[in-house]
């Protein structure tokens, strides 16, 4: 199964990703990469670091000649922020500059110097900073990538920032990806788009941050990846679980789970239909593609709450790490909205699960080989 790796400091010298599991014989360029790295980075509301930044991924193992060989990739992305950070985030030699000892709110600052026993909070915040799934992106990118050869695609676009809701969505999936990437926002509703500006505009000019919702959906899944046989086998909690793990996300929905929980059972499931051209189909997709822990043939919709950055340019109030006297909570440069960078990166965290869903009913030490499972598998469903 796919599985995979990440190291690196938000300001240390460089991001790594370690993957394995990949099949043989995938076509891979670090151009493909790079093209989902500018999209993390892009946004209306990112803050100053996207101005220093300038993503690319260095393949460093696991291709030849443009194909993968099986064996293990090897990921690079080079902070270009680092030559301002040599002394304060030296490796071996004396770390330069006083400790941080205010730990910011709703960050993991505080938890994390408690459980590891650190006195600077530079020692948590580094590692715990967004800045890592600029490397969950780049892998995400790789897994998008073999979807793609099954006909799978896996998109992720913003449906709400602060109080602005999309309201107008394509229902054709050209038009959604086209006016989310056009959009400074990833929203393809165009009136909600220019609202969300605003908002986050004013937020920046009160100093504040804000949070808003994010959708990803997946198309081309046929039904039976995951499994009802064990918790851990079924697909919408594993969904769920990557979902959650990106930072800022606190809450998961799939489908039109909040809505259809306020509903009577004869109106929140999706009737079964089925006929020789089309096969099993429905009319309705409330479930988002998933019932029982399995995809059930109809695009996977996922729901995600994103919080709003926690580091204030108004900072909040917290206590000392080593005094437990009050102060105000250290500032770091951060982002006002990163709602649209959240959406790149729940579209690779989804796209990786589904790569090992794939892989758990389809095998395969090559992309031949598990095309030919694929294949023999859709003619059995008819």
């Amino acid at each position: 199964m796919l599985r995979y790796l990440t190291a690196g400091e938000s300001h240390g010298e460089m991001l790594v990703a370690v993957v394995d599991g990949l099949p043989a014989g995938l076509p891979l360029v670090s151009s493909l990469l790079n093209r989902d790295l500018a999209r993390r980075q892009a946004g209306h509301g990112r803050g100053g670091r996207m101005g220093i930044e300038r993503d690319a991924v260095r393949i460093v193992s696991g291709v030849r000649g443009g194909i993968t060989l099986g064996s293990p990739l090897a990921l690079l992305i080079e902070n270009r922020d680092w030559v301002n950070w040599v002394s304060r985030m030296a490796v071996e030699g004396p770390v330069e500059g006083p400790p941080l000892t205010a730990p910011r709110p709703g960050h993991a600052d505080l938890p994390g110097a408690l459980k590891y026993g650190h006195k600077d909070v530079r020692n948590v915040l580094e590692r715990a900073s967004a800045r890592e799934t600029a490397a969950r992106v780049a892998v995400g990118a790789v897994a998008k990538s073999l979807l793609a050869r099954f006909g799978v695609r896996v998109l992720g676009h913003v449906l709400a920032i602060g109080p602005v809701e999309a309201r107008r969505i394509p229902p054709s999936w050209k038009d959604l990806e086209r006016k989310a990437e056009a959009s400074p926002v990833r929203c393809a509703d165009t009136a909600a788009s220019r609202a969300m500006v605003r908002a986050i505009d004013r937020a920046l000019a009160g100093r504040d941050t804000v949070g808003g919702w994010i959708e990803v959906r997946a198309e081309g899944l046929p039904p039976g990846l995951g499994s009802y046989v064990q918790a851990d086998r079924r697909l919408d909690g594993r969904l769920a679980a990557v979902l959650a793990s990106i930072p800022a996300v606190k809450g998961v929905a799939i489908g039109d789970a909040f809505a259809t929980s306020r509903l009577p059972g004869s109106r929140a499931h999706d009737e079964i239909f089925h006929d020789a051209r089309r096969g099993w189909f429905r009319r309705t997709n409330r479930a988002g593609g998933l019932e029982g822990g399995m995809t059930n043939g109809e695009p996977v919709i996922l729901r995600c709450a994103v919080k709003p950055v926690s580091t204030l340019m108004r900072p909040l109030r917290t206590a000392d790490l080593l005094t437990g006297r009050p102060v105000r909570a250290h500032q770091e440069r951060s982002d006002v909205c990163m709602v649209p960078a959240a959406a790149v990166v729940a579209e690779a965290a989804t796209a990786i699960e589904l790569v090992r869903a794939l892989q758990e009913k389809f095998g395969g030490d090559s992309v031949a080989e598990m095309r030919g499972n694929w294949k023999g598998y859709l003619r059995s469903l008819r």
